[in-house]
């Protein structure tokens, strides 16, 4: 990895590193994006174009995890400064991303919204959303915001959608009772559920829902 890059975030094993995200990725995490999202729509889908436009956006907000070894991009999230009403929490992603341009990030604004979190299907399991998800953790911190807000997409709905409406899935994933792939995973990262989205993507994967999550910083 090229020295000039300030690692925010390493694996214990010294085999990853959170870096920021720089334009010459672009190209890289877009292939790591289609491999994490394979039925998201194809005008939901972040592309290279896209990528290096965040890097102007909010430079701060854009991280990817390289292999240390090659410099190999296999992992990244997305994420930008906003308000949040939340007696008005519903919207859909690509309003909330301006198409992926992040043109409604704001400089002042007072949460980050984490638009985005992959890991390339070939690395999982290696403790590298746990970086982003830390690494995230660590800038809302340093900027002294209120703390974190998403939209989790249940992509274990798919699967018992015939015998269960979304809102028991939703409770018993809170419960502990079913394992989400990724609400699951956001839970134990501290983040609690706000409310459901409907129609918040385009992927059946979760039957277009997401779901509303928020992490406050412990320290405000």
């Amino acid at each position: 990895m090229p020295p000039a890059r300030e690692v925010l975030r390493a694996s214990a094993d010294g085999r990853f590193a959170v870096v920021r995200t720089e334009p010459s990725m672009a190209d890289a995490l877009a292939a790591v994006q289609a491999a994490c999202f394979p039925t998201l729509s194809a005008a939901e889908i972040i592309r290279a174009e896209h990528y290096r436009a965040h890097v102007e956006r909010f430079a701060e907000g854009q991280l990817a995890v390289v292999e240390t070894a090659t410099g190999r991009p296999v992992a990244s999230s997305t994420d930008f400064r906003t308000s949040v009403d939340f007696s008005r929490y519903q919207h859909r992603y690509i309003d909330a991303v301006a198409g992926n341009w992040l043109t409604r990030h704001e400089p002042d604004g007072g949460w980050l919204y984490d638009a985005d979190i992959g890991v390339h299907p070939e690395f999982r399991g290696r403790g590298l959303s746990t970086l982003l998800y830390d690494a995230q953790q660590d800038l809302v911190r340093r900027l002294g915001l209120a703390g974190q807000v998403g939209g989790a997409l249940p992509k274990g709905y798919q699967a018992c959608r015939d015998r269960m409406p979304i809102e028991a899935y939703v409770a018993a994933v809170v419960r502990g009772e079913v394992r989400d792939p990724v609400l699951s995973v956001q839970l134990r990262r501290g983040y609690h559920v706000w409310g459901l989205i409907p129609a918040y993507v385009d992927d059946p994967s979760c039957a277009g829902y997401g779901v509303f999550i928020v992490r406050r910083n412990p320290g405000r």
